[in-house]
């Protein structure tokens, strides 16, 4: 089905509150299309979508299916099982994924760009959608976060600017059509999906084969055997990286006195523009590297662009400050992937603490058991560690293991560790157990960061 995105239809999304799926509802809402959906639970993005006129249905029942619905869109998450994805079936209704539909939306613009990679899209894209801003090329912008300076995760732009994040997971960005694509990193993950490493290489590759003659791929250099990702790609080839070896590079990387990273952004036609960010860690170096490259390969004012990564601040849930209580500074974080925590936390370590407390929400019972080792060695950079359950999302098989497995591996590394069934009850021990200038740290994908904001009554 190709979708006429100038012409009004009832589009009704399966998971409208997803980050991505609500995204797509409001650029519909703002075309005039009508829009409705379905969600597990009310959220604030449903509660902004239903602000701007969306129907939102909460639980999913195959009532919520009605006749008049020209198209329905779904989430990977979304089973042949689930009673409207029955229901829809049965009334033969236009379907297709999120992936797909995200896909024919960038048909529509001429400079279309899409940042991948295992970590770092949603800061990455944040940085490059403040740029386009700051340039004055009214983006149209769909991040995998909550972007402060436009209060929440889309904008809608009016030029051929279209910029999203593109995820692995299920292959969906090989439904893609972008003109610039961004690889930040490649590594294991999403193993309820892959197979192996070798298997998301392999779609990484696929996806940089997506790129039409004109188009151009920038990514990391220092991705392993990167020649096999780029070999046969249509489109012009741009490194960034940590020296010059690549085409684009940092140089004379130091912290200010203030906390901030400054360094030296390089380009291969030997421009160079000195760089000072908010956020913290060398992965954050790296990331506005590529947003910088991006900047540079578009022709945009470097200078411009500087000044627009230095008034960011970071995207919602990326080692974002929620308060202080009792002298205790309260942090959230999005990491659920030892890869992310290990950067999170050694940025952290750089922030002003006496004990550094992380409470680790586990996500996925596959991704749990499948880096075992690895989160307990990333969680060990904190002083104490606090287990919740593991927060199982789209999986129902527990795979015989739990948060006290981890627990004991933690332990293992000679770190405090403790688990608790119930978010109540590590917050009283958080209370019993913190003193001023400690830092705490709630981290991972799912609702951890109630924790947070509980203790701080927000």
């Amino acid at each position: 089905m190709e979708i006429d995105f100038n012409k009004s239809q009832h589009v009704y999304f399966m998971g409208i509150g997803g980050i991505s799926m609500s995204g797509l509802a409001g650029i519909l809402l703002s075309r005039g299309f009508k829009v409705s959906g379905s969600d597990r639970a009310p959220s604030e993005l449903t509660d902004m979508l239903e602000k701007e006129g969306a129907t939102v249905n909460i639980g999913q029942r195959a009532s919520n299916i009605k006749e008049d619905i020209d198209l329905v869109v779904y989430t990977a998450a979304i089973h042949q099982d689930n009673p409207e994805f029955i229901r829809c079936k049965e009334l033969n209704l236009p379907m297709m994924s999120r992936a797909e539909f995200l896909g024919q939306l960038m048909k529509n613009y001429n400079s279309s760009i899409a940042i991948s990679g295992t970590h770092g899209k949603t800061t990455t894209s944040s940085m490059a959608g403040e740029i386009l801003m700051a340039s004055s090329l009214d983006p149209t912008l769909s991040i995998g976060g909550i972007l402060p300076s436009i209060n929440g995760n889309i904008r809608i732009g009016n030029s051929e600017y279209f910029l999203t994040e593109a995820c692995e997971y299920t292959n969906s960005f090989l439904s893609f059509f972008p003109k610039y694509e961004i690889i930040l990193n490649i590594e294991e993950d999403h193993l309820d999906f892959f197979k192996d490493l070798n298997e998301i290489r392999t779609s990484f590759k696929r996806f940089g084969e997506l790129l039409p003659e004109d188009g151009v791929l920038i990514i990391n250099s220092d991705i392993k055997d990167i020649n096999e990702i780029t070999k046969g790609i249509k489109g012009k080839v741009i490194t960034f990286g940590k020296d010059d070896k690549s085409d684009y590079f940092f140089s004379d990387l130091h912290t200010s006195k203030e906390g901030y990273s400054v360094f030296t952004f390089n380009t291969p036609s030997k421009k160079k523009v000195e760089v000072t960010l908010r956020v913290r860690g060398i992965h954050n170096v790296l990331n506005a590297v590529a947003a910088l490259a991006l900047a540079d390969i578009l022709n945009l004012d470097l200078t411009l662009s500087s000044n627009a990564l230095f008034a960011f601040e970071g995207a919602k849930r990326r080692f974002e400050y929620k308060g202080c209580l009792k002298g205790v500074n309260i942090f959230d974080d999005y990491a659920h992937h030892p890869t992310e925590i290990k950067a999170t936390l050694e940025a952290a370590s750089t922030y002003p603490h006496k004990n550094m407390w992380v409470v680790f929400q586990p996500h996925t019972y596959s991704r749990t058991k499948a880096f075992m080792d690895e989160f307990a060695e990333a969680l060990s950079l904190a002083d104490n560690i606090v287990l919740t359950d593991i927060y199982a999302a789209r999986e129902n098989d527990n795979l015989g293991i739990s948060s006290e497995d981890l627990m004991k591996k933690v332990i293992e590394k000679g770190k405090k560790c403790y688990h608790f069934r119930s978010f109540s009850d590590i917050e009283n021990f958080l209370l019993q157990n913190c003193i001023p200038e400690d830092m705490l740290i709630t981290m991972g994908a799912g609702d951890v960061l109630k924790i947070g904001e509980s203790l701080l009554g927000t």
